[in-house]
This record gives structure tokens, sequence and C-alpha cells, in this order.
């Protein structure tokens, strides 16, 4: 059985490899398809986060050099926004402002106001402002005597010996703030005592620390009064300016401005750096600049330009892929987010996981497709094996009845022989056993050739001697009488005899059965052919075969549809014969058929020569 279906485990086992094959290739097409196509987009979406960085860090950088001006302008003056800007020289941090006010409720500022308010009206001295009251007592008094050129002279002299002679901070700003209060007249002023209050003494009043106005003056040392002081201080000094005309909005801004603490900046910068998603700074040397930047707004605006290039959706997003504390904008990445890319990766991962599965169930119907055709076919060789045992067994049964027939039939001849009416009893029955033992003899030789059980004996063998024994095999075994013609001359075949003689006898029998002529015309005629042994033309003059019915006449047990009268047989005569010559190495075929005839072409090989025996 086994070898019966190796060639159709072969057939099948190449098939499915060549299937693999092409299922794997396909597979890796797909593979590469959806690489080119993530590639793609990966590239689309790198090329989006790289401009959208690049924007970033140009925006950040531009937006520090567009605020320098503003940054060194608050760094220098109190009274200029300082909100939004970090300036930091050798660890010290100047910008944004440290505008807590110092620890504690005591009011020592205002106490001391108090005590100058007391001592200016009764003119008693207080110290340490004693030199300062009596001049500016003489200076109020020029005032209100109209005398506005000795005013002035007096109030220069108190400046400068003011200047010449600072106090405590929270000795000397109750005491300007006295001085501006007494003075001020309104649009007649002093201009020197209008100075005192936002723009400050002249240079060339000289002193330790030169005043720069009260208004600065409080936010400068603001840390060195508590809460309650400053609060007092300023609410005096906001009025002072509003009776003076003088602006005061940005002094209050300042003193309301948000406390940012103490920033924590790292010992060394790698350049430009985004420190806690809030602050962009640059180090320069011992110098740290940066800008308090509105990361969430600046991703937004970068955004929309996006979307006004055309490189995504509105329903984009940009992002900070890693956010950190301290993150050098050299080293940052923004991350765009696009539903669309986002649907459009699925959409191909799930087209490839669509054709992988085809490809699998491709893969699965084909295994399938090899293991029921191996069940198939293993079914029918199996049949076929049960289908020949059982022609054999039955072949081999009817043997042995037929050879007692024969035996009684020719006994029954010799003693009936001398009864007219029943002498050709036996001589019928004879040949009806022969007839039945030829067709065993066809199923039983086509059953072993076909399961290659025919151990096959060639011998070189003259054709006219094989034709002499076809002559024997006719004589009594048919019903009407054959005439056989041979021109075959001296040819000689190297085949089997048995299976040569087998195969001539059912060709001679095809044409005594299928034939309406009396007597049967047989003619067989041989002659070399070139690159063959020998071709052998053997004819008839039965009834024909129709040309569309050459090669099927060939096939196991098909039987041509007769006309005339119902023509016994098995259907396995040419089957037979095809297959001996196969066996033989040479074929079968119909050169001609008509119904004056058929004639059959035998083509065998040519013969084995046989080795010289060597001289001893």
């Amino acid at each position: 059985m086994l070898r019966r279906l190796l060639p159709t485990l072969v057939a099948l086992g190449c098939g499915l490899l060549a299937l693999t094959w092409g299922l794997v290739s396909l597979q890796r097409i797909f593979a590469q398809e959806r690489e080119d196509a993530r590639a793609q987009l990966a590239s689309r979406r790198y090329a989006v986060e790289e401009y959208a960085t690049q924007s970033l860090r140009y925006t950040l950088g531009e937006q520090l050099k567009g605020n320098l001006t503003a940054l060194h302008a608050a760094m220098g003056d109190p009274l200029a926004p300082g909100e939004g800007f970090l300036l930091n020289f050798r660890g010290h941090q100047f910008l944004p402002r440290l505008t807590r006010s110092a620890r504690g409720s005591r009011a020592t500022a205002r106490r001391h106001y108090r005590e100058l308010v007391k001592a200016f009206a009764e003119g008693a001295p207080a110290e340490p402002w004693g030199e300062r009251l009596v001049r500016l007592r003489a200076v109020e008094e020029a005032l209100d005597k109209g005398r506005v050129s000795r005013a002035h002279a007096l109030a220069e002299e108190l400046l400068h010996y003011h200047a010449k002679n600072p106090l405590p901070p929270v000795q000397e700003l109750p005491f300007v703030l006295l001085m501006l209060e007494r003075l001020q007249r309104g649009e007649a002023t002093p201009p020197l005592v209008r100075a005192l209050l936002r723009e400050g003494l002249p240079e060339d009043f000289g002193g330790i620390e030169r005043s720069a106005g009260l208004q600065r003056d409080l936010l400068r040392e603001r840390w060195r009064f508590t809460q309650p002081d400053f609060t007092f201080l300023l609410a005096h000094i906001v009025q002072v300016s509003t009776a003076l005309g003088e602006p005061s909005d940005d002094f209050l801004a300042r003193a309301r401005e948000a406390d940012a603490g103490m920033l924590v900046i790292p010992e060394s910068l790698p350049g430009p750096t985004l420190i806690g998603q809030r602050w962009y700074v640059e180090q320069q040397e011992e110098v740290v600049r940066g800008i308090a930047v509105d990361l969430d707004a600046l991703l937004r605006d970068l955004a929309q330009e996006l979307r006004r290039r055309n490189h995504f959706g509105a329903d984009g997003l940009v992002r900070l892929r890693d956010p950190d504390a301290v993150q050098p904008v050299e080293s940052l990445w923004l991350e765009v987010s696009v539903p669309a890319w986002t649907a459009a990766e699925n959409a191909l991962e799930q087209r490839y996981g669509l054709k992988t599965l085809l490809v699998a169930t491709c893969g699965a119907l084909a295994v399938a497709i090899v293991v029921m055709a191996v069940v198939a076919q293993h079914g029918r060789y199996r049949y076929v094996e049960l289908k020949s045992d059982f022609v054999a067994t039955v072949s081999h049964e009817l043997r042995t009845p037929l050879a007692s027939i024969r035996l009684l039939a020719e006994t029954m001849e010799r003693k009936l022989s001398k009864l007219p009416e029943m002498r050709d009893y036996p001589e019928r029955i004879i040949q009806a056993a022969d007839g039945l033992h030829f067709l065993v003899e066809n199923i039983l030789s086509f059953n072993r050739i076909d399961k290659g059980r025919w151990q096959l004996k060639p011998a070189r063998v003259k054709l006219d001697e094989l034709l002499g024994m076809l002559r024997s095999d006719l004589v009594g075994n048919t019903s009407v009488p054959v005439q056989l013609t041979a021109d075959v001359g001296d040819v000689e075949l190297e085949v089997d005899p048995s299976l040569l003689r087998l195969l001539f006898i059912n060709l001679a029998r095809n044409a005594c059965a299928y034939n309406r002529r009396n007597p049967v015309e047989l003619t067989v005629r041989a002659y070399p052919h070139q690159g063959h042994g020998c071709v052998v033309l053997f004819g008839d003059n039965g009834i024909g075969i129709p040309e569309a019915e050459w090669d099927n006449v060939f096939r196991d047990f098909y039987r041509l549809s007769s006309q005339g009268p119902e023509v016994h047989g098995s259907g396995l005569g040419l089957a037979l014969c095809r297959r001996i010559m196969s066996l033989h190495g040479g074929r079968i075929s119909i050169d001609q058929s008509s119904p004056q005839g058929t004639t059959f072409s035998l083509l065998f090989p040519e013969p084995r020569h046989e080795r010289p025996e060597q001289p001893s």
C-alpha cells in the first residue's frame, strides 16, 4: 500500500512545499508592505515633530532676546515689572524679586513715624533725627512765609545733610515720608523734594547710599520691614503720590507682585534649558538669564500654525514627549498626536492581520486538502487492492471447476462420439470452458501485472514461432474459420514469450468477436523502425473502431457498444495488451481503423546486445 501511495505522497508533498513557499513569500510581501507604510507614517510624523521642536526652540530663544531690555530694566529699577524674569548672578537671585517681608508683627517704622510727627509738632528734639527736624522746620517756615528761594536753598541744605548722614532704612524712610508730607505744596513743591518720591536725589548729592526715591527704596528694602510696617508705609506713600500728582500704579503693582520665591538653578547648565516647564533660561559665564513661559499656550500656538500649514487636521495636538523638571532644550522633543494618523496605523495593522489570517487559512486549507487527498487515495488504492484480491480469489476458485468441466467434457466426447445427435455437445462444452478459462487467465494476468507481481522473463524469440503458437491457439477455440497471413521474415524479439503469446491471442480473439465476415482474416507484418527495434502491424477485417474511441478502448473494463449481436467479454483484453507492451518498454496504438478492419501498431524497443564472450 505504501509503495502505491508513495508517488501520491511525493506529489502532494512537493505541491505542499511549493504552496508553503508561496504563502511564506506572500506573507513576507504583506509584512514588507506594512513596514513600508509604517515607515512612511513614521517619517511624516518625525518630519512634523522635528519642525515643531525646532520652532519651539527658536520661539523660546527669540522670546528671551526680545525681553532682555525689560529684564535689565527690572534689574536696575524696582518700579519696573519684574514678574516673569529670571536673573541669577553667582548664585544670588535678583529676579524674580524676593518680595517677602520680615517675620514678625512689630511695627517699628510706624512707631518711628509717629514719634517724628509728635516731635515735629511739639518742636521737641528726637534722636537720631534732631538735626533733620530742625532743618525741616526751617524749610517749612520759609515756604509758609512765601520765601520760595530761601525755602529751596534750605531744602537743598537739608537734603545734602540727609545724603551725607544716612540712617537705617527703618528710621530713614519714616523721616523721608514725614518730610514729603510736610513740604508738599502741590505744584509749588520744590523739585528736589518732589524728586524724593520717585527719581531720588541727583548724583552730585553724594552720600554712601544715594536715595533712588521713596517708592523704590521701600520696594528695595521691603525685606527689612514687617508686613504691618510695609502696609503702613505703602498707604502713606500712595497718599503723598496722589497729593503730588505723581504716578503710583506701578508702585502698587510691584508691591503686590506674587513672591516667586527662590528658584533652584542647577550649578551648571548644558545650554538653553527649560526648568519645570515654566522657565526658559540661558547661562553666560556666571550670569543666568531667563523668562517665564506659558508652555501650554506656546504649544497651542504651534499646533495652530501646523494646522495653517496643513500638516495635520483640526484635532491634532502637540505635547512634550518626556517632560522633566530640568530639560535641556537641545534634548527637548515634541510629540505630535494626530487621531487620523493613529486611525491609519490601526487600519494598517487590521489589514495586515486580515491578510495574515487569509494566508494562514489558505495554509490550513492546503493541509486539509492534502490530508483528504491522502485519505481518499488510500481509500481508492485500498478499494483497488480489495478488488484485485477479490478477482484473484474468484479466478483461482474458477480454475478448479473449469478443469473438472473440461476433463468431464473430454471424457464425454470419447464416450459419446458414436452418437450423432450428441456428438457436438462435448465440443461445445469444451469451447465454453476454454473461453471461460481464457477470461480467467486474462483477469489473473492483468491483476498480477497491475500489482507489479509479474516477474518478466525476457528471451530472444523469433516472431514467426510466436505466430505459429497463435495458429495452434486459434484452432478449435473459435467458432468461425480464421486465416492468419504473416510477413515477418526472420524478425527476432527480446520478449517474455508467454506474455506476448497472451497479447496476440487477445488481439486475435477481439478480431473474431467484433467481426461479421467469414472467414476472419488476420495479417501480421513486421519491419525495422528507425530508433527502435521493430514495428509489428497486426490487422483484421472486423467492423472497425470509431476514431473517437481509439484511446478509450485501452482503458480498464471499457467495452465498445456493438450495433449487432451482443459480444461477451470483460473489457480487459486491450487494457492487458497495453500493460504487456509497457512492461516490455514498448507501446501499442491503433494505426488505422475503418469498417473494413483495424490495424494495431506494436512498437518494440531495440533488443539488448549480448556481450561477446572473452577468449580464454
